[in-house]
């Protein structure tokens, strides 16, 4: 799954002629209107879909595929991911990075210490915030900012932060 990225999930059918509504998970609902194809994981294989027409519909992404022009074709299909390759997502601006590279990332003080492991990023309008598991089992906020967060090492999955006065 390391060369995957979900840009969605397929959440209910539209209409009766096979189109979907899609709750975007990237950052940018519009980079569908780009994409050529997505693949749909069904838990048991992934398939490859041929985009044929998109549309937007409140914070949802419409979309419909080639060959699928009936809603019985596509329902059992709620619930699911749809993915794209690695080579097809956007190119990311310096200090810039995928959640997914970030998550299970080991993360240490600027003193050395081993803080945790980093589970989950919640995001916000003002700034990320990473959720730090110690190694007691507790957990940390760190806001995402350069004054926290100084070193990112995507490829040996290491963090180094600096603990400002009060985040813990």
């Amino acid at each position: 799954m390391e060369n995957y990225l979900r840009v969605g999930v397929i959440s209910n059918t539209h209409g009766v002629h096979g189109e979907v509504k899609v709750y975007p998970t990237t950052d940018d609902p519009n980079r569908f209107q780009e994409l050529k194809q997505v693949i749909l994981d069904t838990g048991k294989e992934m398939i490859t879909l041929e985009i044929t027409g998109v549309r937007f519909f409140k914070q949802f992404v419409l979309l419909k595929f080639k060959g699928i022009n009936n809603i019985n074709d596509i329902e059992k299909y709620k619930g699911k991911d749809l993915l794209i390759t690695r080579d097809k997502a956007v190119k990311l601006q310096k200090d810039e990075y995928f959640i997914f590279d970030l998550i299970d990332s080991e993360v240490y003080t600027d003193e050395g210490n081993k803080l945790g492991v980093l589970t989950e990023i919640l995001t916000s309008s003002a700034n990320d915030v990473y959720v730090v598991k110690t190694m007691d089992n507790k957990e940390i906020l760190l806001p995402s900012i350069k004054e926290c967060i100084l070193d990112i090492d995507v490829e040996n999955k290491r963090i180094t932060v600096h603990l400002m006065k009060g985040l813990i």
